[in-house]
């Protein structure tokens, strides 16, 4: 049968060849809806400080949301902007350290946003290979010359910016790497760039309200927050405990991204709830900064205990520990009943795992116990694979 004569109901028959190639790797994903609560502890969610349920938060959202309405009714620039989205802009970059901030629908959004309207076909972009996939995303969309260099290499970024051949350039870096939960060299890219002439642009999604003074962030810690050259992003759905992104940086950068960044002009803006949830969040961060050194300890307890059983653990230097898995189906199964005993852990397989090595991936929070650590590394244990641990 000539292809153009093909009845409709094949048109998606390669979808079926897909779905069986994914299985046979091991790479399968299904959705899994939680319920309201649960008595399961949490080590697979991004709530690191624990403010996601915390009724300071969500009752400024449900306040919010009954002035405001369910949603912002437009994009920022027709009718979705209010005087939440400005008050977070300007309380979060007062509270970073930048001169203006930028407030997006999620982080990934932001991370577009900022990646397209940084760069372009003129410029070239240097990235880590290890980034994530909504600055990889970013980077296919902005036409730019791109060099992915070597996870965590300063040199090979100043090596690739010395060879560039554009005028402009733009280094693109997660500040803590949301697969082994690793700190990128921040000083060393933030010198490579101001001899080579380069913009650097952190996500410091999983820095902010974790790593640096009182939880300002990686970039905040790095020396880096205010700086002319330096642009960062972060997320709001992480230790905020609640949904969007935002953008900090120079003001004339935040100008540049107000009317050039495609995923903010024609995006319909974050829903109020949200906005306020965040400023809530952000206000018990400022009046509890111990919250953030509470994170770190109970990472670096559950890196410390995973490894005395004999298992490959990532060193965390923020709240996310790796366990290595033998594959991707043990991983699977390993999580699984991990869940099955009441302890929820993160699965990462390829291609969310850059290196290919699967991982059970698990987040700190700042509200667990010194019990709730010691209960998740004896379920981790108990359900792991035989080839799991390497004593």
């Amino acid at each position: 049968m000539d292809a153009a004569q093909k009845p409709p109901e094949q048109v998606f028959d390669w979808l079926d060849a897909e779905a069986d190639r994914r299985a046979e790797a091991g790479l399968t994903r299904r959705l899994n809806p939680r319920p309201a609560s649960s008595a399961e502890l949490d080590l697979a969610g991004n709530d690191y400080l624990g403010l996601a349920r915390d009724k300071r938060v969500a009752g400024a959202a449900a306040a919010a949301a009954l002035r405001w309405g369910a949603g912002a009714t437009g994009s920022r620039l027709v009718t979705g902007s209010t005087e939440l989205h400005a008050e977070l802009e300007h309380e979060l970059a007062r509270f970073c350290g930048f001169q203006a901030a930028l407030v997006f629908s999620s982080g990934f959004t932001a991370n577009l946003g900022a990646v397209t309207a940084l760069s372009g076909a003129e410029s070239a972009i240097v990235t880590d290979k290890y980034i994530h996939a909504s600055l990889i995303e970013g980077c296919r969309l902005s036409r730019a010359g791109i060099a992915a260099v070597a996870h965590s290499d300063a040199a090979a970024v100043e090596h690739a910016l010395a060879t560039r051949r554009t005028d402009r350039a733009l280094v693109v870096t997660d500040s803590v790497f949301s697969v082994d939960g690793d700190l990128a060299p921040l000083t060393e890219l933030s010198t490579a760039c101001r001899k080579y002439g380069a913009a650097l642009l952190i996500d410091d999604a999983h820095g902010f309200g974790v790593l640096g003074e009182g939880g300002r962030g990686a970039v905040h810690a790095a020396g880096l927050a205010g700086q002319p050259d330096v642009v960062t992003t972060v997320t709001l759905s992480k230790s905020l405990g609640a949904q969007g992104g935002a953008v900090l940086g120079p003001r004339r950068v935040i100008k540049h991204l107000v009317e050039t960044a495609r995923s903010f002009i024609f995006d319909t803006g974050l829903a109020p709830a949200s906005a306020a949830a965040a400023l809530a969040a952000l206000g018990v961060l400022k009046s509890e900064p111990d919250l953030a050194g509470k994170v770190l300890a109970n990472a670096a307890r559950l890196s410390e205990q995973l490894t005395d059983a004999g298992f490959r653990v990532s060193r965390p230097d923020a709240a996310v520990v790796s366990v290595q898995a033998p594959s991707a189906d043990e991983a699977v199964g390993w999580a699984a009943r991990c869940i099955e005993q009441g302890v929820r852990v993160g699965c990462f397989r390829p291609p969310s795992v850059p290196d290919g090595i699967s991982r059970l991936r698990l987040t700190a929070r700042a509200d667990l116990s010194e019990s709730d650590v010691d209960t998740a590394v004896k379920v981790i244990s108990a359900c792991a694979p035989p080839r799991a641990a390497t004593s």
